[in-house]
């Protein structure tokens, strides 16, 4: 009974992938807005129902990461380093996230990878450049960040031994999502992302005890 199960993940994986690779070329081809979800279908050989059961909008064609954002960010936490604190652990992981293998929408929105994979540098830079210049995608890329706000607070919370909807753990992982937002409006980003987590560090190290 567990291979058809797993021949229709692998199925479904296929399908999402090559809707995903198909968005991909279309929207760098041709331009975001002038490319529809049916060209997109089409393209990959599927009907619109069936790109709708993968994907619930447009704009998630283009960023196809959401479980793995989110499964990294809970990673960060639970699977740190002995004696690493959880801001600590959390400047890290996202000063890595927000680095070269992410470009910004302006200086507000980290941008997460394209569908299929880490593009070659011509094709990141049109990637970076299209949700730059497309609001949709700026304000989706910002909404699906922030998203992942709650899974990371519940993991904080569990790590600390505090209650699910712990306050401390929520401002914590709000403040944490948002250091790399604010630190690129900055002239210096990394010196603001470092001035901010230490900010975070001394809350969190403090009467507390977390």
């Amino acid at each position: 009974m567990n291979a058809p199960t797993g021949r229709r993940e692998r199925k479904k994986a296929q399908t999402r992938k090559a809707l995903a690779d198909a968005a991909l070329e279309l929207f760098l081809d041709r331009g975001y807005d002038q490319v529809g979800v049916k060209d997109v279908a089409d393209a990959a050989d599927v009907s619109v129902t069936t790109l709708f059961k993968h994907f619930p909008c447009k704009e998630a064609l283009v960023f196809d990461l959401d479980q793995d954002i989110e499964a990294a960010l809970v990673a960060a936490v639970r699977e740190r380093a002995p004696g690493v604190s959880v801001p600590q652990a959390l400047r890290e992981h996202l000063r890595a996230a927000a680095g070269p293998h992410i470009p910004t929408a302006g200086p507000h929105t980290p941008i997460p990878h394209p569908p299929g994979g880490q593009p070659a540098g011509p094709q990141m830079a049109e990637f970076s450049r299209m949700v730059e210049e497309t609001p949709a995608l700026r304000e989706y890329a910002h909404r699906m960040w922030m998203r992942h706000e709650t899974a990371l607070a519940r993991a904080i919370a569990e790590d600390a031994g505090a209650p699910e909807d712990d306050a401390a753990c929520a401002a914590l992982a709000r403040f944490a999502l948002n250091a790399p937002l604010l630190a690129r409006r900055h002239p210096d980003p990394q010196r603001a992302a470092d001035e901010i987590f230490a900010l975070l560090e001394r809350g969190w190290g403090g009467p507390s005890g977390r």
